[in-house]
């Protein structure tokens, strides 16, 4: 009598004593590290809009834990493995994220959702400034998705496993989470939990990357920005252009291309009305959901999948293979060109405007009077487009590999 009246009362703690021992150290873990990733986010060391939600969502799911009927022990947040039509219809209307998980997150549309902010944030005329400069630092950052996509596969990872997280090589969560979701869909949730924690964590790894490839004389450099005023009719036209060409090419990862392209012409428009919409209301929006979802789907049983250790090794291995190539793209173009800061090049790694601010800050703390953000936006604006191209080669291609 006593042992139901302690269950019914206070469940999450009971819990903890009827769980596996495993079950338990993972949850008390992962209870701890919400806690740790939540203040980091607080004190600003790592990326706060998607930190402080995640930790959150993080300690709640570990918590909040519940007897459910027939002696299982589950939540009341949300179930990402329910597919059974009719069950995932009883679920609805329990599990208060269910709505959010299934409609928004597990079809990819907070991604879209996100890509229409990042669009509508973005300036169009750092890329056109110095394109062939912005591209090349773009193209030699995306190395870590190519990189470890063959190094996945050579492990033994299914090519569309290796393909999927190897795009987290391109620092771009939206562009994991449509990846994961075309191409390996039973990975979609430890995918994507380890593309955005991992991406926050690797930024903090960043600014030692750079020291170490690039001697404080060159961190310091001034670059000669040359303002050129492009016309907003030559700008929109190109934005037109592009999205036309890269559906033409890569139609697989056109919901993304569009809405990202069309956040930029909203913004080359003076639309004020969507602009606003976009690049504040929608975008912290979907950000403020993303975090809280991505930490709800860290409970313990789902991290212990065995999977989940390679997929770690892996996102972190093309991140750093992605900052390598990113720094080494802005050594080629500094050599060719002698008017470029290498520490450019880490912002050819596309999370707009992370990166673009972590090269400003390291070449500011080597020369306080060095200003590359203007570059730096254009290479981080490449490498959304170049990270989107490489999704489509990924999604387009790695069927025909047998």
């Amino acid at each position: 009598m006593y042992y139901e009246i302690m269950q019914n009362l206070f469940p999450g703690i009971f819990s903890f004593f009827v769980q596996d021992q495993g079950i338990v150290m993972a949850r008390i873990g992962l209870i701890i590290f919400g806690f740790a990733l939540a203040y980091l986010g607080f004190n600003r060391t790592l990326e706060p809009l998607i930190m402080v939600p995640m930790g959150i969502g993080m300690i709640a799911i570990n918590s909040g834990v519940l007897f459910m009927k027939g002696g299982g022990i589950g939540n009341i947040f949300l179930d990402p493995l329910v597919s059974d039509p009719v069950a995932l219809i009883n679920i609805l209307q329990i599990n208060f994220l269910q709505p959010i998980y299934n409609f928004t997150f597990s079809n990819g549309l907070i991604a879209c959702f996100v890509f229409f902010g990042i669009g509508a944030m973005s300036d169009i005329g750092f890329v056109l400034g110095r394109p062939w400069a912005s591209m090349t630092v773009a193209l030699f950052a995306e190395l870590g998705s190519f990189a470890t996509l063959v190094i996945g596969y050579k492990m033994g990872l299914p090519i569309g496993d290796a393909a999927a997280v190897g795009i987290i090589g391109g620092a771009d969560g939206p562009m994991v989470l449509f990846t994961s979701l075309m191409l390996a869909p039973k990975l979609f949730v430890p995918i994507s939990i380890i593309a955005y924690l991992y991406l926050s964590l690797t930024y903090a790894g960043y600014p030692y990357l750079i020291k170490l490839m690039v001697p404080e004389k060159y961190r310091g450099l001034a670059v000669q920005v040359k303002h050129v005023d492009i016309p907003k009719k030559q700008k929109f036209i190109f934005i037109l252009i592009m999205c036309f060409v890269l559906c033409l090419l890569l139609p697989v990862a056109s919901p993304l291309i569009m809405c990202f392209f069309l956040g930029v012409a909203i913004r080359e428009a003076e639309i004020k009305e969507f602009q606003q919409f976009l690049d504040t209301t929608m975008l912290y929006g979907s950000t403020l959901f993303l975090g809280l979802l991505l930490g709800v789907l860290c409970d313990a049983p789902t991290i212990m999948n065995p999977e989940v250790g390679i997929l770690v090794l892996l996102g972190c291995l093309a991140l750093l293979i992605s900052g390598i190539g990113g720094l080494i793209g802005g050594w080629v173009v500094y050599l060719v060109s002698k008017n470029y800061n290498p520490v450019i090049g880490i912002a050819g790694v596309s999370c707009v405007p992370s990166t673009a601010k972590l090269a400003q800050y390291a070449a500011k703390e080597a020369n306080p009077h060095a200003m590359i953000l203007p570059l730096a936006l254009g290479a981080n604006i490449s490498g959304v487009i170049v990270t989107a191209i490489a999704t489509g080669v990924f999604i387009s291609t790695v069927g025909l590999v047998k």
